[in-house]
């Protein structure tokens, strides 16, 4: 247990989480791990690696391996259909104890930075837990259950790359991404001009939004108000649901433009100006709070700072060390790659063997349109069912029908209620609420046009969001899977993972070292593929570069 002096007890398991010999007290836990992985790089078992690897990392000590209690809880009530309880170590042991479940307590705020199974210990900073007798019964128990699920290798695999993801989440944050302060201050003057002396928008945005009154006629309209711009544009005649940008590019008005413009510089300002950088950057490092997992489909968020949403003009201040460089890596059409490795559709799987998927489904299938290829493939797989991809569509039905019926089946599935599952075992939320932005799947202006029933529109939706679940978690493993490779690919090296988004990853590396880190990443990828989808022929290139600035990458 942990104390104020930062000691511990370490507790050897055996492979089936049973204890073996005695606790041991240390006082100097960062130590004794440390000593610990020297000698024997042991898989460590903890209540939350978000809780406590900070702290080791804090005291210059990285571990290889952890099997992360709290996250593994998480995966497994979602499995049971049970996605959504409380999934802390206190409220696993009251459940298998039988005793009354508390709630975990709620995430904490975000704040700007600054062979054999081996030893296991309880060391969460804060008030006492369960203690070293809980977080060993809930683990054995946890393997139980894991072995108890349809395909427990699988699930084993999902489990070791989400424990390895909170490793990594927790380096990158302690690493930071290279950031350039001046560079981002000339990138804002550029963009929004000179901040207003009084407070409130910058020149730039003061004078769009003048404009913008004046196409309307009017004295003043405030352009980031959507009541006020739906009521300014009914003024003159033009009745809207919204003021998206899809909807409003389809308007023919002088303000349009204008609020367009308007829309994109108050986002930046809003959620990357100065004052953002006065709270997330310091010495030189933007160190966000990665979240892994944090959205239902497995995909990583961040817990503020906006990590995940940097524009692409702003990456123009990420800039790596002098004498350094960024390897960057893109996995180019992810997910119709997953659909054809998971799906089993032959077809399909020689288009994924190729680098460009969307041209060889062009030339097998749609008479060398791309586009045609592309609008059905993605139309598959996020339920878009109108308009245009109606033909395009029946194309794909009646050339891939093993790929088009694995997303029908999933979205059948959600339609009436059922849960789905990704690849490794992940499994959907079992209703609509909740799921991230990310999420939002079924876009399609009008895939809910026709007069439906309000439960008909919802059964349809929840069809959309399982139909896309199958696929955008399964890339989320992949890509989770490829971070803990390539992690391990790193050790030992000046190479640093410093950021992550979905199918992005940047290394940030000594020029000497980045033609040998760019293919570590490919390795990894390649890897990650195997461990996933074994011998398949489906392909999943990545796109690298090596670049002195974010904003050049390809």
């Amino acid at each position: 247990m942990s104390d104020d002096r930062g000691g511990g007890v370490l507790q050897p398991l055996d492979p089936t989480g049973a204890s073996l010999g005695v606790p041991e007290p240390v006082v100097d836990l960062p130590a004794a791990v440390a000593a610990r992985e020297r000698t024997d790089q042991p898989r460590w078992v903890w209540a939350s690696g978000a809780a406590l690897y900070p702290t080791l990392l804090r005291a210059g000590v990285t571990v290889q391996r952890c099997h992360d209690v709290e996250l593994t809880e998480a995966l497994l009530l979602g499995y049971a259909g049970r996605w959504g309880e409380p999934r802390g170590l206190a409220a696993a042991w009251a459940r298998l104890t039988g005793a009354p479940v508390p709630a975990d307590p709620p995430p904490r705020a975000a704040t700007p930075p600054g062979t054999g199974q081996a030893a296991l210990f309880d060391a969460v900073p804060g008030p006492p837990g369960p203690g070293l007798t809980a977080l060993t019964r809930v683990y054995a128990d946890q393997l139980g259950r894991v072995a108890g699920t349809g395909d427990p290798g699988r699930f084993r695999l999902l489990v070791a790359a989400e424990s390895a993801g909170a490793l990594i989440a927790a380096e990158m944050g302690a690493a930071g991404l290279p950031w350039r302060a001046d560079v981002h201050d000339a990138v804002l003057a550029e963009l929004l001009g000179e901040p207003s002396p009084v407070g409130g928008p910058p020149r730039r945005l003061a004078e769009l939004a003048a404009r913008i009154a004046d196409a309307f006629g009017v004295r003043q309209v405030h352009a980031d108000s959507p009541a006020e711009l739906l009521k300014a544009f009914a003024r003159v005649g033009v009745e809207l649901p919204n003021t998206r940008a899809w909807v409003l590019r389809g308007v023919d008005h002088p303000a349009v433009p204008l609020i367009l413009e308007y829309k994109e510089l108050y986002r930046i300002w809003t959620a990357h100006g100065r004052a953002w950088r006065d709270a997330w950057v310091r010495d030189g490092r933007f160190r966000p709070e990665y979240v892994p997992g944090g959205v239902v489909s497995g995909r990583w968020a961040t817990r503020g700072g906006g990590a995940l949403q940097i524009p692409k003009v702003i990456r123009r201040a990420v800039v790596a060390d002098p004498g350094w460089r960024f390897v960057v890596a893109d996995a180019g059409q992810l997910e119709p790659r997953v659909l054809a490795a998971v799906s089993g559709d032959a077809r399909l799987a020689a288009a994924g063997a190729t680098g460009d998927l969307y041209a060889a489904l062009a030339r097998d299938a749609f008479d060398g349109d791309r586009g045609r290829a592309k609008l059905a493939l993605l139309g598959a797989m996020y339920g878009q069912t109108g308009g245009a991809a109606v033909p395009a569509l029946a194309v794909l039905r009646r050339s891939y029908p093993t790929a088009f019926g694995y997303v029908e089946a999933a979205a059948r599935t959600g339609e009436v209620g059922g849960l789905v599952r990704s690849w490794l075992g992940r499994t959907c939320p079992p209703g609509t609420a909740g799921f991230g932005v990310d999420e939002a799947v079924g876009t399609d202006p009008e895939a809910d046009s026709d007069a439906q029933s309000p439960r008909a529109r919802a059964a349809r939706a929840r069809g959309r969001f399982t139909r896309n679940f199958v696929i955008q978690a399964t890339a989320a493993e992949w890509a989770s899977t490829l971070l803990a490779v390539l992690r391990g690919e790193l050790a030992g090296t000046r190479a640093e993972l410093v950021f992550f988004q979905h199918d992005e990853v940047i290394v940030h590396c000594p020029v000497a070292q980045a033609g040998q880190v760019a293919e570590a990443v490919d390795r990894a990828g390649r890897r990650a593929a195997a461990l996933l989808f074994g011998d398949t022929p489906v392909r999943f290139p990545l796109d690298l570069s090596v670049v002195e600035c974010y904003a050049d990458a390809a």
